[in-house]
C-alpha cells in the first residue's frame, strides 16, 4: 500500500506537476481511501520523501551502538553512508525527487529541514564522545557539518550525472578531507627513556682504559 502510493503520486507529480496533484488525485489513482494515505504520510510532502525515517532511524540506531573503542569521527562518517545507500537503493526514484525539489522550492525547504535531523544525529553522539574536551561541543557541531557538507556534495553530484558513477567512492573522497582534519590518531604507549651512562674517565687514559671504564658502568646498570 505504501510503495502503491508512492508510485501514484510520482506518477501525477510528472504527469500534472507537484502544486497540481492533490491528495484526493493520489488516492483515486491507488485506488484507495484518504484515511489509508494518512496513515502512512501526514501530508503530500512526506510522500515525496518516504525513507527517511526509517533511514534516520537506521542510522541512529548505528551510532547509539558505537564502542569506546570506536573513533568517533569515522564512526559517524560510517554512519553518514548509511543515508547514502538509501539514495542509491534506487537510483530512478532518487533522481526523480532530485528533479522534482529543484522545481517546488517548499520541498526544497522540506528537504533541508530532513538533511538538518541527520546533521543533529551526529552532533548529538559527537557531542557525547567529545563534550568532556576543551571546545568538544563547538567540535562536535562543526565536525557534524562538515560530514553532512562532505555527504551532500557527492549525493549531488551524483544525482545531477542522473545516478551515474560511484557514489560511494565519491562519498569516500570527500569524506577523506573531513577525517584528515578531525580525526584524532591513535594514542601510542610512551616511549621508555633512552639509557644515558655518564663515564667520567682521566684525560690521556688510553681508549681500551675508556672502554673497560664503559663496560663496567654498563654492568652495574
Amino acid at each position: 500500500m505504501r510503495d502503491a502510493l508512492v508510485a501514484a503520486a510520482f506518477h501525477l507529480f510528472l504527469e500534472r506537476g507537484y502544486e497540481q496533484t492533490t491528495v484526493d488525485d493520489i488516492v483515486a489513482l491507488a485506488g484507495v481511501g484518504r484515511r489509508s494515505f494518512f496513515r502512512y504520510f501526514p501530508s503530500k510532502e512526506d510522500v515525496v520523501f518516504p525513507d527517511h525515517e526509517r533511514s534516520l532511524a537506521e542510522m541512529t540506531a548505528f551510532l547509539a551502538d558505537s564502542g569506546d573503542e570506536d573513533e568517533p569521527v569515522q564512526r559517524v562518517c560510517d554512519a553518514v553512508r548509511i543515508v547514502l545507500r538509501m539514495y542509491t537503493e534506487n537510483p530512478t526514484f532518487s533522481v526523480q525527487r532530485y528533479r522534482l525539489t529543484k522545481k517546488v522550492p517548499g520541498l526544497r525547504a522540506y528537504e533541508l529541514s530532513v538533511v538538518w535531523r541527520y546533521e543533529r544525529a551526529f552532533a548529538d553522539h559527537l557531542r557525547g564522545r567529545l563534550g568532556g574536551r576543551p571546545d568538544g561541543t563547538l567540535q562536535a557541531d562543526v565536525i557534524a557539518a562538515a560530514v553532512a557538507a562532505a555527504h551532500n556534495n557527492a549525493l549531488r553530484s551524483w544525482l545531477r550525472s542522473d545516478g551515474q558513477g560511484d557514489a560511494s567512492a565519491a562519498l569516500d573522497h570527500a569524506l577523506g578531507y573531513v577525517q584528515g582534519a578531525f580525526t584524532t590518531p591513535p594514542a601510542h604507549d610512551e616511549e621508555e627513556p633512552e639509557d644515558v651512562v655518564v663515564v667520567v674517565s682521566r684525560r690521556g687514559a688510553p681508549l681500551w682504559r675508556v672502554v673497560q671504564e664503559i663496560e663496567s658502568a654498563l654492568e652495574q646498570d
